[in-house]
């Protein structure tokens, strides 16, 4: 995507009055959206992302610049006119190159490419989810299906001899049904997707997703209200996960480590959760949503174990936070595209599976709350304390799930969630979501099976 000796020259002189490192990010991000409202096509969008950042290390701080105009000579203006933010009379000497291609060293492969796609083909598809959402219950009023694809073709060169090269393909759909009463709208959601290509949608039911998204959105259609107070809560696995990454894993980043911006800073080795939890951060479970085969600074994705049975292990690591921390890179830099500047963030986050089953822990519960499927939240990260709304909640009552109950808010500390998390249950699943930061939104998974905090302050009407 460039020539060595211009990004020798970028280096150069960007590194010539001071900087102890550089790194070139180069981007060229073909990416398409096609959305169905009620099964006519409402949006189709597609276009390019392209350009490159410049990124120095000088005295603690970070410079950044991005250009979409390639030119060498513009390239070579800015790489001096990062340089002027610093001020000595030394300079870099660049290492020698390991050159590696990741679209062939990787582990994700993809076989289709979604651009050899006819859009008819597509459309159709989404039509047939559309039509079953619809076809589920009388009750639904709209039915939006989406569909969306990103193929980013990334260049990362810097003054430590990296020359890294790879392709990322993700793939996602998303469905929404609404259903609506004559006082009230619910609405039900299922958005899968994966670091794959086309091929991607030969491993869903498209049919068996629009009747789920629109059975949940119809079940709270029907609901009560549910109970306020203080009881356990039994949260499913896949996106209630969301509580985890949230309250707890953002605070888990090397950026708010050095900041002293978490309850986390400084414990490691220390009991942070139940003895029941292991939490880990995993980029390269293939083809996973959230996956790598290289992160933003060109370092190999790797499996992070952050808590193990309760004992906090690790951070999530880049290499200029890390050398804050005294910590080696997790393969976990990230960043939207060339316009923003890497942070350390997560990638397919998610609680470990446990021994217990999943009817034992319903079972053992006397009075509470289950939570089918998480919504979205505010979390405070200096803090972990957080408030997530409950798409689909239902009373357990004598050991068994009943009424379904709508308006549930799950409200609470992520370190005092974790240490009164007392069941685990063994059916790990993952869930595909977009997380927003400093660095921009990156794709990300969620996961866990399911488990039981055994007190949790509940946030309802009755």
């Amino acid at each position: 995507m460039i020539d060595k000796n211009l990004a020798d020259d970028i280096l150069t002189i960007a590194t010539s009055r001071g900087a102890e490192f550089a790194e070139i990010f180069i981007e060229n991000n073909d990416k398409a959206s096609i959305s169905l409202v009620n099964g006519n096509v409402d949006t189709a969008l597609s276009g390019i992302d392209f350009g490159l950042g410049l990124r120095i290390f000088y005295k603690g701080n970070t410079i950044y610049a991005y250009t979409n105009n390639l030119d060498r000579e513009n390239l070579l203006k800015m790489a001096k006119e990062v340089s002027l933010a610093t001020n000595e009379n030394r300079s870099v000497n660049l290492k020698e190159y390991n050159k590696k291609d990741y679209k062939n060293l990787g582990v994700h492969k993809y076989k289709i490419i979604p651009t050899t796609i006819d859009k008819t083909k597509i459309v159709g598809l989404l039509k047939e989810g559309s039509n079953c959402a619809f076809k589920y219950d009388k009750h639904i009023t709209e039915t939006i299906a989406s569909y969306m694809y990103s193929i980013q073709d990334v260049c990362i060169i810097n003054t430590k001899g990296v020359f890294s090269e790879d392709r990322r393909i993700r793939t996602r759909l998303t469905l929404n049904s609404v259903a609506s009463s004559e006082t009230e709208k619910q609405t039900g959601s299922i958005s899968p997707g994966a670091l794959m290509g086309y091929e991607f949608y030969n491993d869903i039911n498209i049919k068996e997703l629009a009747r789920e998204a629109s059975r949940s959105a119809v079940t709270m259609l029907k609901a009560g209200f549910c109970p306020s107070g203080k009881m356990p809560v039994v949260i499913d696995n896949g996106f209630g996960g969301v509580i985890f990454h949230e309250a707890c894993g953002h605070g888990l980043e090397a950026i708010k480590i050095a900041r002293g911006d978490s309850v986390f800073a400084g414990k490691i080795g220390e009991r942070v959760a139940s003895s029941k939890v292991t939490a880990i951060d995993d980029g390269t479970i293939p083809n996973k949503w959230g996956s790598i085969n290289i992160d933003d600074e060109g370092e190999e994705a790797q499996r992070t174990v952050l808590i193990e049975n309760g004992i906090l292990k690790s951070y999530l690591v880049d290499n200029f936070y890390g050398e804050k921390i005294g910590m080696k890179s997790t393969g976990s830099c990230r960043r939207e595209g060339y316009k923003f500047a890497p942070v350390p963030r997560m990638r397919n986050t998610f609680i470990a599976n446990g021994t217990d089953k999943k009817e034992d822990i319903i079972k053992n519960t006397e009075k509470g709350i289950y939570a089918k499927y998480m919504g979205g939240g505010s979390v405070n990260p200096a803090t972990g304390e957080f408030n997530f709304a409950v798409r689909e909640a239902y009373l357990i009552e004598n050991g068994k799930i009943t009424t379904p109950v709508r308006g549930a808010t799950l409200i609470g500390k992520g370190e005092e969630v974790l240490k009164d998390i007392d069941m685990v249950s063994d059916n790990l699943e993952h869930s595909e979501g977009v997380c927003g930061a400093s660095s921009g939104s990156v794709p990300t998974c969620v996961g866990q099976p399911m488990i039981r905090v055994s007190k949790m302050t509940v946030g309802g009407r009755g």
